[in-house]
């Protein structure tokens, strides 16, 4: 397994409990826990504000796991800054490669004993009515379930752990996926999330 931002000893260590503290002064908590499986997507929702990200490393670091994240291929070729990424979790997808983003991931899932790939299927801050669907095309390729991270901005929690197995029912999974995020609201509050009416 290759050293990342998540397992490095002693700085994740320090990461961790810096990210506790931020969590703590920020009135934000965690509910529940990962499943303990060794790969599966885990998609975050709403994503309403910048500060998502922020959010989203104390979670990680708060429930201990090595998790992954999609970013443009030139962003790993920096000589200077490229391995920050790579340390970060980070899977490059490389869009002139014959291979689709999908089949970059499924790929990638292949070749790792551990996968956890995190995904914000709206794609944007900003409100969308429909989801991008590469969450759910990786995870059925791939044969693994999906994780559900709901974040909800009122009552500054997050609910994690919820594992959906994907049936051969697109549309009647994602009804049920989207339904575990019907009626949260983000960190912006004036970006209501409504996904049942898609």
């Amino acid at each position: 397994m290759k050293p990342t931002i998540f397992n490095t000893p002693v700085l994740s260590t320090i990461f961790r409990w810096k990210a506790e503290l931020i969590l703590r002064l920020t009135g934000w908590r965690v509910e529940g826990k990962l499943p303990d499986l060794p790969k599966y997507i885990l998609i975050g929702a709403p994503h309403t504000s910048n500060w998502d990200f922020v959010l989203f490393l104390g979670i990680i670091f708060h429930l201990k796991a090595n998790a992954k994240f999609m970013g443009k291929a030139e962003l790993f070729r920096n000589p200077l800054f490229g391995w920050f990424f790579y340390w970060c979790g980070g899977i490059p997808v490389d869009r002139k490669k014959s291979q689709g983003l999908v089949e970059q991931m499924v790929e990638a899932c292949q070749k790792s004993g551990e996968f956890i790939l995190t995904i914000a299927p709206e794609g944007t801050r900003h409100y969308v009515s429909e989801w991008k669907m590469g969450f759910y095309h990786i995870a059925k390729s791939a044969g693994i379930p999906v994780v559900m991270a709901v974040v909800d901005g009122r009552k500054k929690t997050v609910q994690v752990g919820q594992v959906f197995q994907l049936t051969d029912n697109m549309e009647a999974d994602l009804k049920t996926i989207k339904g575990y995020f019907a009626g949260v609201t983000g960190i912006n509050p004036r970006k209501k999330y409504i996904t049942l009416k898609d």
